[in-house]
């Protein structure tokens, strides 16, 4: 009769939290338990003149002294996989203060409280559950009969039955109110714990989303400073060069080309620091048209807004959607030598999409040499805002972006996360 591990987390319920030791439930079944028993010793004792006597009050002390401290035990015994043995010994204990107090009161607080506590310890072992309680059963008739009354057994069924039945409701109903408590217990633990790994989770993506802007910003301002800067470098040492060679129309020609260049980069760069510190919550389509008329005055390239939004658009993807759309109007301005440049925002079922063409001189998107910010910059943003892009390009041919935002939870994509573009040109790029 060993118990399964369940039983016995069934009976604890463990305070861990804090530092604070673990604490038993079963505490208030002993104490209601030792009192009974030290009532019933006094009653023995001050009932029976026999019991009285020195050697016999000693003997019937010591016995009770230890029936109820094995009683307190009893959760140790459990641990240790004993109850069998704990039982036989609680048994012979029982039947011998029983036979010294000879009285009905120790025969129902001894053998009461031990089908109580076999009914807590075997509750998950019924069949040896049912032979304990009825070898008790029998135990306590033989004390009764041995040492209350052999004539009028009956009133040890009018006594011993109906308290049985009791004992046992309330133990099983104080089994499941602990089960019940371990339970809630255990459920805070988890949701503390649960609180504390979201607390973990929330740090680490602040600690990311402050890494991802700084790549970002990175990204904004490389192409404008680091390339304009090595541009200006180059001039002036072409400038030097033709001072040194006593060609000074020349070099003031590159002074000049390098003071437009030099302007060109500061307005770059005030422009980029200006994206930065837009504020959050903009309006998507107010936001496209500044986009496209602040690329016309800056290029005077003409730029034509095609807005077609019929619901609002989520904050995080109108942010992100803006800072796409600012970063393709740039790399068109910079690179591509287009005369005409689309810009469509549509919305198709679930799916925001956002279009940027030009007829520019094009490229080969699968030979974008390393370096180039631009692109790269736009993957990531929208891989970290669940987005997609597909590049639509060829040498001669113009470029164009093809941006996807799915909207809502409704809103869905394939494993591969492409989607059909029937009809398009050139090569094709797809980025999850």
């Amino acid at each position: 009769m060993k118990p399964s591990p369940a039983l016995l987390q069934s009976i604890r319920i463990s305070r861990r939290e804090k530092g604070r030791p673990e604490t038993p439930v079963e505490w208030p079944f002993f104490l209601i338990l030792t009192a009974a028993f030290i009532f019933v010793y006094f009653q023995a004792v001050l009932s029976n003149a026999a019991l009285r006597q020195p050697m016999r009050l000693v003997l019937f002390t010591v016995l009770m002294v230890v029936h109820i401290t094995l009683h307190w035990l009893s959760m140790r015994v459990l641990k240790w996989g004993r109850v069998a043995v704990y039982l036989v010994v609680q048994s012979v204990l029982a039947f011998a203060i029983v036979s010294l107090g000879g009285s009905i009161g120790p025969l129902l607080a001894v053998y009461m409280g031990l089908i109580g506590e076999t009914i807590g310890l075997l509750q998950e072992q019924p069949r040896w559950r049912i032979v304990a309680v009825v070898a008790f059963l029998g135990l306590s008739l033989l004390n009764y009969i041995l040492q209350v009354s052999r004539t009028q057994w009956y009133w040890w069924f009018l006594a011993m039955l109906p308290m049985t039945f009791f004992v046992i409701v309330y133990v099983i109903l104080y089994s499941r109110q602990t089960e019940a408590r371990m339970q809630a217990q255990r459920l805070l633990q988890d949701l503390e714990g649960a609180n504390r790994q979201l607390t973990e989770y929330a740090a680490r993506v602040e600690d990311l989303t402050i890494a991802a802007e700084r790549q970002r910003m990175a990204r904004e301002l490389h192409d404008t400073l680091s390339q304009g800067l090595a541009g200006l470098i180059l001039q002036l040492e072409a400038a030097v060069a033709h001072l040194a060679a006593n060609h000074p129309e020349r070099a003031r020609s590159i002074l000049e080309q390098s003071m437009e260049k030099a302007r060109g980069t500061l307005r770059e760069a005030r422009q980029a620091i200006d994206d930065l510190r837009q504020p959050a919550g903009r309006d998507l389509a107010e936001a496209a048209a500044l986009e496209a008329e602040r690329f016309t005055q800056a290029t005077g390239v003409a730029c034509e807004p095609l807005i077609e939004l019929k619901t609002a658009i989520p904050e995080v993807v109108a942010e992100t959607a803006i800072r796409a759309i600012s970063e393709g109007l740039t790399n068109i301005a910079r690179h591509a030598r287009a005369g005409n440049v689309t810009l469509r925002l549509s919305e198709l079922g679930t799916e925001l999409e956002i279009e940027i063409r030009d007829d520019g001189i094009g490229f080969d998107p699968q030979a974008v040499q390393p370096g180039h910010y631009g692109l790269l910059g736009m993957r990531e943003r929208l891989r970290l805002a669940g987005g997609r892009l597909e590049i639509q390009s060829e040498a001669g041919h113009g470029t164009c972006l093809l941006i996807h935002f799915p909207l809502g939870n409704a809103a869905r994509t394939d494993e591969t996360g492409t989607v059909d573009t029937a009809g398009s040109i050139g090569r094709k790029e797809n980025i999850v």
